[in-house]
């Protein structure tokens, strides 16, 4: 029992150490790129500070994106653990976005997304700056939407243009992708994006049922969709995100 035991205690200690090893071999890859290393030294001592401010260590241990497609907004949340609540820490503007409010349904439809996401990949020498690729299509989408052609390279990335993903100023991103690399650093492998058409407030809901009443099927998905707002709106902390055979988000609160 004893061998086994320290047998164990040996291989924990190696996937540790491995884990160790890919961290700091990202961020020395990340870091040898100019953007990136300028970034980091013009946005890092400022973050501190807003983070500070809030109440949060900086670097972040764990951050959340949430967007609003209909006020152009992008939300900073973060968290010192899982056993904390998020709070809410800056207001990013989003200079520019393509397409009309609901869902991405197909290659070319110049829609921005809708739905649970998280980080996929970080480009250090994206045409657009710095860039951050969304796991877009997920599950959700492969299913309800274009099977053979649904799209996809969605990213939050600098340059302020856009057929379909989230511009951010050049500034903006530089300390998007600073704020992302840190989280990645200390472990946060899978840093969630959540996209929303509004805000689902009562002055949202009316917005939605006014200008999109009749479309019943936005409306459906827009329902599912709200179940996860209402529940990080109440708790301040994140479902997992869980589909059910037809694409469908299951909400187990």
């Amino acid at each position: 029992m004893r061998k086994l035991f320290l047998s164990v205690l040996l291989i924990l200690g190696s996937l540790a150490s491995q884990a160790q090893d890919e961290v700091q071999t990202f961020r020395n890859f990340q870091l040898s790129f100019s953007r990136v290393s300028q970034a980091w030294v013009r946005c890092n001592d400022t973050l501190q500070r807003v983070f500070a401010s809030k109440g949060v260590a900086y670097p972040p241990s764990e951050i959340y994106l949430r967007t609003f497609k209909a006020q152009n907004e992008m939300e900073l949340w973060a968290r010192d653990s899982t056993s904390d609540q998020f709070k809410l820490i800056k207001l990013y503007r989003i200079c520019a976005l393509s397409g009309i409010l609901g869902p991405k349904r197909t290659e070319g439809d110049r829609q921005v997304p809708e739905g649970y996401y998280f980080i996929e990949d970080f480009n250090p020498k994206s045409d657009y700056f710095l860039s951050l690729l969304l796991n877009y299509p997920n599950y959700s989408d492969m299913v309800i939407g274009d099977k053979k052609k649904p799209g996809g390279d969605i990213y939050i990335h600098g340059g302020c243009v856009t057929v379909g993903c989230m511009p951010m100023t050049d500034p903006v991103i530089q300390e998007i992708y600073t704020l992302c690399l840190n989280a990645k650093f200390a472990g946060q492998n899978y840093i969630p994006v959540h996209i929303f058409p509004t805000r689902f407030n009562q002055a949202g809901l009316n917005f939605l049922g006014k200008e999109y009443g009749t479309d019943t099927t936005k409306q459906r998905f827009w329902v599912n969709l709200k179940q996860g707002y209402d529940y990080f709106e109440h708790y301040k902390r994140l479902e997992p995100v869980i589909y059910n055979p037809e694409g469908k988000y299951i909400h187990t609160n």
